[in-house]
């Protein structure tokens, strides 16, 4: 069989019923009825029309800001500014520990601080996310894998002192600005660099000092290992949530699933099973969805492992067929995505595609920065297929239905026209009046 069958499999054997699911759930969990009122009789007699546009999605789609002015030409630093926004209304930000206070004291949050290459500093960060209307994330607040050096020599009294101050210094300075933070990251691994991670109480810990210092913002656990063979109650990640909970932890607000597709292509038709399988995938989404706690997509990289046509024409149409499993889904609230650019990966020199994150080719965007069919087909499915826009004629009430968002809606009536904005929220009566 061809890449594309090997991949794809699933998705077409199971066509006819993941896209009748798929379809129905956007439609029911996606879309809000929204009442527009409009108040004078005169403009009803009138032959008055409003037009509705959407402006915004609801839901959040993103992707980690890592190479913001990070380019080596002003040219590619204006296209990923201009290219961003076009898809995304949410940004993950660098706040790992070693590149935001790589010397003990010293913070790299201003937005004129030394460089350090995929690791933009918090401020130039939010500058850009204000400018653009997009929603920032922190990644993350304890994680374990990249420390500062001067960190390791502490004893585990001391380390916890200094983990609890950068835990105090973000939310003094970031807590109001940025609605979400991811508290811990990929604790599953088998990899650590300090004592504290391998204490009991580390994830208890974390959480409890989280809701201490951020207790108005949404509290985010993150991690990879969601693919254990088994999707029950005893999955590993399944059970660390359970055990959180079990121990009192009340301020967990989202459920952070990794979709990194980082294996080689030799394993792709057994990974296709797991994880590009229609099926198994909402069983899994279900799983977690037991808690009551929403979930976002928090990572995803889909690989096109080449740029010829038939390699990027497997990545588009399997990120686009996943896109809308994932949108579907009643628990999901976010997926975010991971490198916008090809080439740009962590572990390798621009440009180098034979090492890191690199070798998957998983941008949506190649190195010379122009657009590959999966930046394409998505920005057709966010922008146009998943938007609301239509032209209603006036009477004193009426009714319609778009998918959850920011709205714009202008009334024309006698060469006269009357804008206003509004939101259609999920789990509001949306109403307005004109």
């Amino acid at each position: 069989m061809s890449r594309y069958d090997n991949v794809m499999k699933f998705f077409l054997e199971q066509k006819e019923e993941n896209e009748k699911r798929t379809k129905e759930n956007i439609e029911k969990y996606r879309k809000g009825t929204c009442e527009i009122k409009v108040v004078s009789k005169d403009i009803i007699d009138k032959d008055a029309t409003v037009n509705i546009k959407q402006k915004g999605h609801e839901f959040k789609f993103g992707a980690n800001l890592f190479m913001l002015d990070e380019f080596e030409t002003e040219e590619k630093n204006r296209i990923y500014r201009e290219k961003f926004p076009e898809l995304f209304n949410l940004a993950t930000l660098p706040f790992y520990w070693n590149t935001v206070e790589p010397e003990e004291g010293k913070f790299r949050f201003d937005k004129n601080c030394p460089r350090i290459y995929r690791r933009p500093s918090i401020d130039l960060c939010m500058e850009y996310c204000k400018e653009k209307n997009i929603e920032p994330k922190c990644h993350c607040l304890n994680y374990d894998s990249l420390i500062p050096d001067w960190t390791k020599s502490l004893s585990l009294d001391e380390y916890k002192k200094k983990l609890e101050n950068r835990f105090k210094l973000i939310s003094e300075r970031y807590s109001k600005v940025i609605p979400s933070f991811e508290v811990t990251n990929e604790t599953l691994q088998s990899n650590h660099n300090a004592e504290f991670f391998m204490e009991d109480d580390f994830l208890e810990w974390s959480y409890l000092k989280a809701d201490e210092y951020f207790p108005n913002n949404k509290l985010i656990i993150n991690d990879y290992n969601i693919w254990d063979p088994t999707d029950n109650n005893r999955n590993y990640y399944y059970m660390q949530i359970e055990r959180l909970l079990r121990n009192g932890i009340k301020h967990l607000d989202t459920i952070g699933l990794q979709f990194h597709c980082f294996f080689p292509e030799d394993k792709e038709e057994m990974y296709a099973k797991q994880r590009f399988n229609p099926a198994r995938l909402y069983k899994l989404f279900d799983l977690f969805s037991k808690f009551g706690i929403e979930e976002q997509i928090t990572e995803m990289t889909i690989p096109a492992r080449g740029n010829s046509e038939e390699n990027e024409r497997v990545q588009a149409d399997l990120t686009e067929s996943l896109y809308r499993l994932l949108f579907s889904h009643p628990a999901m609230n976010a997926i975010i995505y991971w490198n916008l650019v090809d080439g740009y990966g962590y572990k390798a020199e621009p440009g180098d595609m034979t090492a890191g994150e690199n070798i998957y080719y998983g941008g949506f965007l190649r190195f010379d920065m122009t657009e590959k069919p999966v930046y394409k087909q998505l920005n057709h499915l966010i922008n146009e297929e998943w938007n609301t826009s239509e032209t209603l004629k006036v009477k004193d009430k009426l009714n319609f239905k778009g998918f959850y968002g920011d709205y714009e809606a202008e009334l024309h009536y006698d060469n006269k026209a009357i804008k206003k904005e509004f939101s259609i929220s999920k789990g509001k009566e949306n109403s307005i009046e004109l």
